[in-house]
């Protein structure tokens, strides 16, 4: 299991309904979760982060959230509460740097998990820095999960590494492979690489050179390596559980994808898609992060989603699969 790390303080101005008092470290109801939620992430921000807030309290009465940003947008979230539901709200009053903010929160122990739509890299290296990496991780991935006409498949990584090299993608291979076994209890995961097509030698220089260590890498929970994958592929479902990528192309795939189904619907058997948001992997503890043009039902969706995966436990029985004890701050 990975050890709890604390984290820098950032200067905030802490207000509360009965909730935690000012730095100190506390552990939340069984069946509770706390999520921090960044104000300002999101090309919307706040007006959209307060809808998907609201959206997210009035549907899980266990949910409690502490929200880092500017009075008036914490304010405008507890005042269309009930009063009931005002007590499972702490707000952080953070005018700037409100990534920062909420990473310290659960750095700190006052929050389980934390959700944000602002900058990739501003979250990713807060992430990293405060929290800590797991050992041999340099770049965490970016997870998001895709649905297709088979079910859905594990896309890594989305956004956090555009320029990887090979040892990068090997471990996004073990992440998600890890991820998949863990969060959708798939049998011996099949990890797959996407380029532009399945016979050997496509693509540029990573994808060439990547197969060769793929196919005797160990990865976790049974999984293998399953080869080549193209875009039509990952829409079926059917060639591989988990497809690894470089964070430009996953990210342009992402949205792409995305846009579509939302003009047409998702291929999914499934009555519930995956949500439109990214787990961060890698580092030790629960980082969602949603697109920054989210509406208020994706940051409810991306809110629900790390509660859910603080309650299973999910990113230290991914970090027990890949056999982690400790992080680093280097």
């Amino acid at each position: 299991m990975t050890r709890p790390i604390i984290g820098r303080v950032v200067p905030e101005r802490w207000r509360t309904t009965g909730a935690t008092a000012p730095g100190q470290r506390t552990v939340g109801e069984p069946g509770t979760a706390r999520i921090a939620v960044d104000l300002l992430g999101g090309d919307q921000a706040p007006a959209v982060v307060v809808d998907g807030a609201l959206r997210a309290c009035r549907a899980d009465p266990s949910l409690h959230l502490t929200l880092v940003g500017p009075a008036d947008a914490a304010d405008a979230v507890l005042a269309a509460l009930k009063p009931g539901d005002r007590r499972r709200i702490t707000t952080a009053i953070t005018p700037t740097d409100t990534i920062s903010g909420a990473v310290a929160a659960v750095a700190q122990g006052r929050a389980d998990a934390l959700v944000s739509a602002g900058d990739t890299r501003a979250t990713v290296l807060a992430a990293a820095r405060e929290l800590g990496r797991w050992p041999g991780i340099r770049r965490p991935a970016l997870t998001a999960v895709l649905p297709t006409v088979a079910g859905r498949v594990v896309l890594l990584d989305v956004g956090s590494s555009v320029d990887p090299d090979e040892e990068t993608l090997a471990w996004h291979a073990r992440l998600g492979a890890a991820y998949a076994a863990v969060v959708y209890q798939v049998p011996a995961p099949r990890v797959g690489l996407l380029t532009i097509g399945t016979e050997p030698g496509k693509g540029d220089r990573l994808r060439r050179a990547l197969p060769n260590l793929l196919v005797d890498l160990p990865l976790p929970g049974g999984a293998r390596y399953a080869g080549l994958v193209e875009g039509g592929d990952i829409v079926l479902g059917r060639a591989a559980d988990v497809v690894v990528t470089d964070g430009f192309t996953g990210n342009v795939l992402l949205k792409g994808l995305e846009t579509a189904y939302a003009l047409t619907r998702p291929p999914s058997p499934d009555k519930t898609p995956p949500p439109r948001a990214a787990l961060l992997l890698g580092v030790s503890g629960t980082v969602v992060v949603c697109h920054g043009a989210a509406a208020g039902p994706d940051l409810a969706a991306g809110i629900a989603l790390a509660a859910d995966l603080h309650r299973r436990a999910s990113v230290a029985a991914i970090a027990d699969l890949l056999r982690y004890s400790e992080v680093s701050h280097d």
